[in-house]
């Protein structure tokens, strides 16, 4: 068999483009022992992967290195298993990388974790059920811990993580305004999320929408976009308010200096927090998460929504969706057919 993969060839300067990535065609190796052979069904698109080109900068993870193949996470099925821990026939997730097929030690990609097929769609495993899902779950009931009437305010809200923050935040009983881009997902997220309201920052001014909004202030804010959006939040803070740093999409394209906080010193009598959140710090209670998520969507309490995209030699053009906005709910890339 062949295994079609995408390497990264260059460090992208601004927004990437398809020249930083070359398609290279390889034989497919078998698994030795220790190893399992893995046919890639889909694959999440996700604004992390943006960080994960850059050399230049401190991160939690190490870049992926020039003609590598360019690091995904990824739903897929074992072929081959010379791993006792798997068998022919399993669905796994893990980082299975822009490609067709993964030969490898589930160690060495950072582990790979079976899931049950036929309960939910598999590409819901990259999303509510998946990284994004779960960055939401610890980042706001780990991290921020909501209390019932708080006032929970979100960037980049109808995004997989952001609207995952905003449904949680609303079972816990908090109010829950939105931030996102365009008529369609500020609906979105009011009418089909239940969110109490939705700032389109591309027509509206931020912070006087989050004065009229909040009168009292943002309890905890949930930045997933960074820039002017969070200096905004920032001047609106309520006492002891809890900012959590999820991303900064908004500033991961520039090649100059990062858009540093004006407002910064509003922490100061707010008393506030503001923390980065990593989730890959909470690994040992994903499954319990999973689970609460699950159980929420089965309640009718908890909605998922996955833009699936389809072909491989596809991947640049897709990933360019995550930084113009076109797409809407968690960006999923089909790689194959499930045979």
């Amino acid at each position: 068999m062949k295994n079609m993969q995408c390497h990264l060839i260059k460090r992208p300067v601004g927004e990437p483009v398809a020249s930083d990535f070359d398609f290279v065609e390889q034989t497919v190796r078998e698994p030795s022992d220790g190893e399992v052979l893995v046919k890639n069904l889909f694959l999440s698109l996700d604004p992390a992967m943006r960080g994960w080109m850059m050399d230049n900068k401190k991160s939690y993870i190490p870049p992926v290195g020039l003609g590598e193949t360019m690091r995904a996470l990824g739903i897929g099925k074992v072929l081959k298993s010379h791993d006792p821990k798997y068998k022919e026939g399993d669905y796994v997730s893990g980082l299975l990388g822009v490609q067709e097929y993964m030969t490898g030690n589930a160690k060495a990609v950072g582990g790979l974790t079976v899931v049950q097929s036929g309960l939910v769609p598999m590409e819901r495993y990259l999303s509510v059920l998946g990284m994004p899902g779960m960055t939401g779950y610890f980042g706001l009931l780990t991290e921020a811990k909501p209390q019932e009437g708080e006032t929970v305010v979100i960037s980049g809200a109808s995004g997989a993580v952001g609207a995952v923050v905003g449904q949680i935040a609303k079972i816990k009983g908090c109010k829950v305004v939105g931030i996102a881009g365009g008529e369609d997902k500020c609906r979105y997220l009011t009418e089909e999320l239940g969110f109490d309201a939705a700032i389109d920052y591309k027509t509206s001014d931020v912070n006087e929408e989050l004065r009229k909004h909040c009168p009292k202030g943002l309890d905890i804010y949930f930045d997933n976009v960074g820039g002017e959006i969070l200096d905004a939040a920032l001047a609106n803070l309520a006492m002891h308010a809890r900012i959590i740093i999820c991303g900064a999409i908004s500033q991961y394209n520039n090649t100059g200096d990062m858009y540093a906080p004006k407002n910064y010193l509003a922490i100061l009598p707010a008393r506030a927090t503001m923390r980065g959140i990593v989730v890959m710090d909470y690994v040992k209670d994903y499954a319990e998460a999973g689970m609460q998520m699950a159980t929420w969507m089965m309640e009718g309490k908890f909605k998922a929504r996955e833009d699936v995209r389809e072909g491989l030699e596809n991947f640049p053009e897709v990933l360019m969706n995550l930084f113009t906005g076109d797409n809407n709910g968690k960006l999923v890339l089909k790689v194959a057919e499930d045979d």
